[in-house]
């Protein structure tokens, strides 16, 4: 029996898992010991990776629609031509930007590597990821705030934290091995503090819970700021040492009264000072959030004022501290640095010549070849296909039918394409349904390639079992094309260890800077945290290292900066036609997403209903005679209606109804409202009604 250790590519975390593997089969899966991440311990969902080997699978080459609506399964090679043939007509008859990518927070970060290179570079277009979904929020504040995308901490510092303050965040559902850690916290005293609307799982299990109103958060949070200002609970020796515009700040917050903030949040006063006396008695806090602030319609000043509480506190860059994003995919973090998205791989704008060079250089082609700009956003992608303007989509490992934010606007879209390219481990997904090619890759678990999980931490995934005939993985079918549009540039690209070579190179003397890092270093090893530049591998040997040790951050200044602006309007708020908000968020620890993955996973079907439900108030449905498991009809402020089930529980407020995202119902009701930053849609405050069906 062979033991192959691989990485989990569900969530962010990214575990990694030793897989027992015996004639060809895997027989067994166990978390790998000592690894720093995870320890020997892993959720359902890695644990269940083993079951994508008995899936049945979609036959193994291409499919193309024919006129008739049936489909034609063809050779590879022709597959790869009838795309990259496609792409080029839709170029020539309606422009460059006639045709389009979305990619995931799943891949390796060599298949976006390269998907951004093909795209952006020789196709001259646009690719954007489902990574805007969740990521492009904490994206922006880090850049804005801290000069590049670096969260600064390690997963240790959650066992060293003494006041450890989640905010949107629900981490024993969504990163049960996260919570874990806080579960291993043995600082005499610590403290677990949750900000939420919602009594979530997380919350039960806090010392401390402050059920805010619905989308006051930033409020919150600058009133905090303004009380910890007048009673002097400041670092003065960070923020003058470290630190920008922190005066203005200052003056900006004093309107933010405690009465105002008490008015605007629902807490009462003394809710609002005892959390801010946590914040002041700890000599280690560190604040936690994610998509509950991230997916907001002013999400990115929302995380920018948790930077602030941090920075004025000199809460950064020692250990149990922190303002630090939770990050949501397995290579969410791959995706940021090397898509060729929104910057170069490794960092960098476009317009930079410098960078414009280096790139080249790197590449081996002219400059002109690179991408001049960053991509059109997701919205904007969509937009365009409804607008008439983008007639090509090409979307890898993702399922935007279900989870894109509107979903119907999706749908609509769909249906105007003349090419739509899905390319997925299966063809049952929603957004197969109306695809004119499907390309069927191979999981994971017969797949090579290099992920970062939410801490920096690059881990290797291997091939744990052979190919079959015909089998080609997610690189293989980008460089397929890409050879297939006869353009040129692809030179070094061969492999996914090729390309790896190609990004390492790309981030030298950037802030994440892996020169040092090589593919075979990264086999059955513990990880290695990026920054960790060649040459310097001996005093970057620490396995568990943060940022920001020193106070010095990637600005030009070196200094962090304090952001801000003022609380905005509510561009969709409750109304008398529409007077409840829906909430979303994951449903348990076994779902993931649009479930096309976790719905091969026995356990976590047998215990997952099998149609859209939400939780409702008790009080709202005993005064609306709803009872336990009744079916109501939502109609949202998006003009959209679906059709729940109804779970009555005290942990959700009056006026909230909360909504698992594992069902297509859910992003059927979510508005086209983005923060204007990160164009993160803002999932989670929707104005809807209901009424009981009879």
């Amino acid at each position: 029996m062979e033991k192959i250790q691989s990485t989990c590519n569900y969530c962010a975390i990214d575990c990694n898992l030793d897989f027992y593997v015996e004639d060809g089969r895997v027989v067994k899966v166990v978390p790998t010991k000592g690894y720093p991440v995870n320890d020997g311990f892993s959720c359902i969902k890695g644990l269940s990776l083993d079951k994508q080997q008995t899936t049945v699978k979609p036959n193994c080459l291409p499919k193309i629609r024919q006129e008739d609506g049936t489909f034609r399964t063809v050779p590879w090679e022709e597959g790869f031509r009838y795309v990259a043939d496609k792409m080029k007509e839709l170029q020539e008859k309606y422009g460059q930007e006639s045709v389009a990518g979305i990619s995931t927070g799943q891949l390796t970060l060599e298949e976006f590597a390269i998907f951004g290179h093909v795209m952006r570079d020789l196709l001259k277009t646009n690719v954007d990821g489902n990574t805007r979904l969740c990521m492009a929020t904490a994206v922006v504040a880090h850049k804005q705030s801290y000069g590049f995308d670096a969260p600064g901490y390690t997963l240790k510092d959650l066992e060293l934290s003494d006041t450890i303050i989640f905010i949107g965040a629900n981490p024993v559902v969504a990163h049960p091995i996260l919570w874990g850690r806080v579960k291993k916290n043995q600082v005499p005293g610590h403290k677990v503090v949750v900000i939420d609307p919602r009594r979530s799982e997380t919350a039960m299990n806090a010392d401390y819970w402050y059920g805010l109103k619905w989308r006051s958060d930033l409020l919150l949070l600058y009133t905090v700021a303004n009380i910890l200002i007048q009673k002097d609970y400041l670092d003065h020796t960070f923020i003058e040492a470290h630190t920008e515009k922190f005066e203005a700040f200052k003056t900006f917050v004093k309107s933010y009264t405690l009465e105002r903030g008490v008015e605007g949040t629902g807490l009462t006063e003394e809710q609002i000072v005892e959390l801010v006396e946590l914040i002041h008695q700890g000599k280690r806090v560190s604040f936690w959030w994610t998509m509950g602030v991230n997916q907001g319609y002013e999400a990115v000043r929302t995380a920018q004022a948790i930077i602030n509480l941090a920075l004025m506190t000199g809460n950064i860059g020692r250990p149990g501290t922190g303002a630090n994003s939770i990050t949501g995919q397995c290579n969410a973090m791959g995706s940021r640095s090397y898509s060729n998205t929104a910057v170069f791989f490794g960092g960098g704008d476009f317009t930079n010549p410098a960078r414009r060079k280096r790139i080249a250089e790197v590449l081996g082609v002219e400059e002109t070849m690179l991408a001049q700009k960053p991509t059109k956003t997701y919205n904007q992608i969509i937009e365009g296909i409804n607008a008439g303007k983008i007639k090509g989509l090409w979307i890898l490992c993702t399922n935007p039918r279900h989870s894109w934010t509107n979903n119907e606007t999706f749908a609509s879209a769909a249906k105007k394409l003349e090419l739509f390219v899905v390319q997925d481990i299966y063809d049952t997904i929603e957004s197969a349904e109306d695809c004119t090619v499907f390309f069927p890759v191979v999981p994971g678990l017969k797949k090579e390639g290099t992920y970062i999980n939410l801490e920096r931490r690059l881990s290797a995934m291997r091939p744990v079992l052979p190919r079959k005939e015909n089998e080609i993985s997610d690189y293989e079918a980008i460089l397929g094309v890409g050879k297939a549009l006869g353009l040129g540039g692809l030179k070094g690209w061969e492999t996914p260890r090729d390309c790896f070579d190609l990004m390492r190179e790309c981030s030298r003397n950037m802030p994440c800077d892996i020169t040092g890092v090589t593919w075979e270093a990264l086999e059955g090893s513990h990880g290695i945290q990026w920054p960790y530049p060649e040459g310097k591998e001996e005093e970057n040997k620490e396995e568990q290292r943060r940022l920001y040790e020193t106070g010095m951050f990637f600005t030009p200044s070196k200094k962090a900066q304090f952001m801000f602006e003022e609380v905005g309007e509510n561009p969709l708020p409750c109304s008398e036609k529409f007077p409840y908000v829906l909430n979303t968020g994951r449903g348990s620890v076994g779902q993931w997403h649009t479930q096309s993955r976790t719905r091969e996973v026995r356990f976590v079907e047998d215990v997952s209903l099998k149609k859209a439900y939400l939780y409702m108030n008790t009080e709202l449905a005993k005064e609306n005679e709803i009872r336990e498991m009744d079916e109501i009809l939502v109609s949202s402020a998006n003009g959209q209606e679906a059709r729940f089930a109804v779970k009555i529980t005290d942990n959700v407020q009056y006026a909230e109804l909360f909504a698992p995202i594992h069902y297509i119902e859910c992003n059927k009701l979510t508005p086209s409202v983005y923060d204007p930053y990160s164009k993160e849609p803002s999932y989670k405050a929707t104005p809807v009604r209901f009424e009981k069906i009879i």
